[in-house]
């Protein structure tokens, strides 16, 4: 009879105590009698071990550039072009390739004299049946009669939200230049795992500097400004020591077995955090024209440009014709056509004068013609229009039957707003409203805002401001008064759009939540020395939620929905209230980001109160992993399937897979 654990030695995943050796025999006796047991039992953890290698790991005079390493059980290696990393890199690409119980590899490179290569496999090899990563497996050897054993790692992280970066290159320079990671390969290197987490070994005594790069293209050179990178001007220089930690087994939740000294190398350093970012691409091109509708198009480019394209028509007069809706960055540029015969033109023929980036990188003016075909022809539009009459020219024609009042002529379609929030607010909303198309001025006299307060029957006018965000939009800010009903009342053609429509009567009840509905989030920063942040308050998606500004150390936020919110906080070290990416070119880093390492639950009428020093705990374990996206690797999910099936049967796991 087969055991249906994987590890039946005493070091096994499994630690059980009297009761549960009572709860492993008959679980013994049940799988016997019911060998299909349909949750497929305990998943095997244990990875691939290797056996051998030739030339040997770690050998010294090698000259050989064919390497096997066998293993235990039959491999497989995933994506070895992408996931495996030879150090020195090397020019050709080495061929890589697992051959059953063992992993060939063909170095093509002639190979430098007195040099130690390392072929960094990270989590590239698994077991053929659970697929069980090796984990940060690295073999090593030199050509010369020493080789180097000196290691560095740590951790890559998105610097705007401290994501684990995964398969980013991390490397090292003996030439401490500033301009050097622009100029000549990296000399040692590594990839990431899926914790963002980088070991660069066979490291040689000396001074390094370390960058990190997204290769685009595998030079191991920075050298387009679209590669995600991190640097910093910290001289490292490794070490290692004798050092010892404590192994502990448990016998269950509460009782342990034994606590066993282990001697080991600590290679220092070992908690480098590399902030990863992409630099701010200022390279100036068209990169697409589109009319998705017929009533406008929009010009998208890399990058904004003080000065607005420039339009000449060539099958039409492009003088006073559109109303121009342009983003902030000004990158992207809708064009509103004015005039009906216009919008009916299935085709646009202009020239664009505009700037554009030169083969140089400087801006020059110039001139390229478009021709824009509307994705909805005016033959389309008018089959469909033809249809609507049709359908609504039935409905009168019953009327007129029936003896009802009808129509001769179908009413031009209302121009539909969309108003939100709708239905429930809180106290420091505001109210939107969106035409899906540009509007002619507002008169604001005709809009009316009304209040009931909850004790009252009777409705008062409410004063509001109006402010217009763009050509489609509006807000409409008051003094929203907890516990308060709101009637919102627009009378008919308020809003007129440049088509001519116009809205019919609009009536939106709003209703403030009560101040106990909420609760208070008051957090006192320490450790930041009075800098200018940016707080946000996030879901568990990751979303902002609430946003504060704060110089004084304080961050307050106010009607708070019962729920559980996680903070992060942005150093505003210029003061534009929005993070800022660094520059390679301009030696500067991104704008520093931290997480509260905890889930903060608010309640309605509690004052929560917290207090944090954002730099009192290493960024890499900082973001809270329920909000982290990046997830562990196959090894985690294989321990947590084991965790819920020990779960079930009501016995203690402790995994040993670290």
């Amino acid at each position: 009879m087969n055991i249906p654990f994987v590890n039946r030695t005493f070091s096994s995943p499994l630690r059980i105590g009297t009761w549960g050796s009572m709860v492993l025999t008959l679980l013994l006796l049940v799988s016997c009698a019911r060998m299909g047991n349909p949750d497929g039992g305990w998943y095997d953890e244990t990875p691939p071990r290797v056996v051998s290698a030739s030339p040997e790991d770690g050998g010294i005079n090698v000259h050989s550039k064919h390497i096997y390493i066998n293993f235990n059980e039959f491999v497989t290696i995933d994506n070895p072009t992408q996931n495996v990393v030879v150090s020195p890199p090397q020019i050709e690409a080495p061929e890589i390739k697992g051959q059953g119980k063992r992993i060939s590899v063909e170095l093509k490179d002639s190979l430098k004299p007195n040099t130690t290569y390392t072929i960094d496999f990270s989590s590239a090899i698994s077991d053929n049946n659970e697929g069980n990563p090796l984990g940060n497996y690295t073999y090593s050897f030199s050509t010369g009669d020493r080789i180097d054993t000196l290691e560095v790692s740590g951790y890559v992280l998105q610097a705007e939200n401290l994501e684990p970066v995964k398969g980013m290159l991390v490397g090292l320079y003996d030439n401490l230049s500033d301009t050097i990671f622009k100029k000549k390969p990296m000399l040692r290197v590594s990839k990431t795992d899926s914790r963002g987490h980088f070991i660069i070994k066979g490291v040689a005594p000396g001074h390094y500097r370390i960058y990190a790069l997204q290769d685009a293209d595998g030079d191991y050179v920075f050298g387009q400004k679209s590669e995600m990178l991190a640097f910093n001007h910290d001289i490292i220089e490794p070490s290692a020591r004798p050092d010892v930690r404590q192994d502990t087994t448990w016998l269950d939740s509460l009782h342990i077995a034994s606590i066993n000294r282990v001697s080991y190398t600590h290679f220092l350093p070992d908690d480098i955090c590399l902030r990863a970012f992409n630099e701010i691409v200022t390279d100036r091109y068209l990169v697409k024209s589109e009319r998705k509708e017929a009533n406008h198009f929009t010009l998208f480019y890399s990058y904004g440009d003080s000065l607005l394209p420039q339009i000449t028509g060539l099958n039409f007069n492009a003088d006073n014709a559109f109303v121009i809706d342009s983003s902030t960055k000004k990158d992207t540029i809708t064009y509103w056509l004015r005039d009906t015969a216009l919008v009916n033109q299935d085709t646009l023929d202009m020239v664009v004068s505009h700037h554009i980036t030169d083969s140089l990188g400087i801006l020059q003016l110039r001139a390229d013609t478009l021709k824009l075909l509307s994705k909805q022809p005016y033959a389309k539009r008018l089959k469909e229009e033809q249809k609507t009459y049709e359908t609504w020219l039935k409905g009168e024609e019953k009327k007129k039957k029936k003896g009802e009042p009808y129509d001769s002529i179908m009413p031009r379609e209302a121009l539909k707003l969309s108003i939100s929030p709708s239905g429930e607010m809180s106290p420091d909303q505001n109210v939107t409203i969106v035409s899906p198309v540009p509007l002619h001025a507002v008169d604001t006299t005709h809009i009316h805002l009304y209040s009931k307060p909850s004790n009252d029957t009777l409705w008062y006018r409410e004063a509001y401001e109006m402010h217009q965000v763009n050509d489609e939009t509006y807000m409409l800010k008051a003094a929203w008064l907890p516990g308060t009903d709101y009637s919102l009342e627009i009378d008919s053609a308020t809003f007129k759009s440049i088509y001519g429509a116009v809205t019919d009567p609009i009536k939106q009840g709003l209703k403030v939540r009560p101040t106990e509905s909420y609760g208070t989030l008051l957090v006192t920063l320490n450790g930041m020395g009075g800098k200018s942040v940016i707080a946000q308050l996030l879901d568990n998606s990751d979303k902002v939620v609430k946003q504060v500004y704060s110089s004084s150390g304080q961050l307050e936020f106010y009607y708070l929905q019962e729920g559980k919110y996680f903070l992060r906080v942005i150093e505003d070290d210029n003061n534009n209230r929005a993070w800022d990416t660094g520059s390679y070119d301009n030696n500067r880093q991104p704008e520093a980001v931290y997480y509260y390492p905890e889930e903060i639950e608010c309640k309605a009428k509690w004052d929560v109160t917290r207090t944090w020093d954002p730099t009192s705990t290493p960024l890499y374990r900082q973001k809270p992993s329920s909000i982290t996206k990046q997830k562990a690797d196959k090894e985690k999910q294989i321990q947590h399937r084991n965790l819920e099936r020990a779960k079930k049967l009501g016995i203690e796991y402790i995994s040993n897979v670290k």
